[in-house]
């Protein structure tokens, strides 16, 4: 059976960056483990022994990796703001892989614009977020039918979203890390206008 430590998530397991999983399991699919939960690419500074949140996340992350290979094939998640694309190719480093399929949510970049930016040896394509949730939009964009996923488990729907992610294939404007930190809005504060 495949287990996480067999997988290109065992150094991200290692660092604690897998923070709170709804799926940390194998899936349907024999050799794959899926992980959904977020991923922590800023950690607060520790003080002695105290468990501290860290202080950036990449949140609703749904991501694969398949046991003995070094690299994971697909990684979506939600980025409050582009600017912290560089903080998350820092993280998966050497986990990325040019013909990966890695999809980002960014909160600040313009609702009608869509990129496609090279860092880390990977191509991220870089997407708006439109008060929705990373699996709503991944549907969307996959063309995925939200109502014939509906009845299956976690796995089973990262399973399928994770396939068709891997057959993807689009063209957006180029851009580079430094043109996108000119082109994005300021980052919003996902708190405001929520009923206290």
């Amino acid at each position: 059976m495949t287990t996480l430590a067999q997988t290109a998530f065992a150094r991200l397991e290692l660092e604690q960056r897998l923070q709170n999983p709804v799926l940390k399991a194998v899936t349907k699919k024999p050799g794959r483990f899926g992980f959904r939960g977020e991923l922590a690419i800023k950690f607060a500074p520790q003080l002695a022994d105290e468990a501290r949140p860290p202080e950036i996340t990449v949140d609703q992350v749904m991501a694969i990796a398949t046991e003995g290979e070094s690299t994971i094939p697909f990684f979506t998640g939600y980025l409050l703001s582009f600017g912290y694309l560089d903080m998350l190719v820092e993280a998966l480093g050497d986990t990325l892989s040019p013909d990966g399929k890695y999809f980002l949510f960014c909160n600040n970049i313009d609702l009608l614009k869509k990129y496609q930016v090279s860092m880390g040896g990977a191509t991220f394509f870089i997407l708006p977020i439109d008060e929705s949730t990373v699996y709503n939009e991944l549907l969307e964009l996959l063309r995925l039918e939200k109502t014939e996923l509906k009845k299956l488990d976690t796995a089973s729907k990262l399973d399928i979203v994770a396939d068709k992610a891997l057959k993807f294939t689009a063209s957006y404007p180029v851009i580079t890390y430094e043109e996108g930190l000119k082109l994005m809005g300021p980052v919003r504060n996902p708190n405001e206008n929520r009923p206290v």
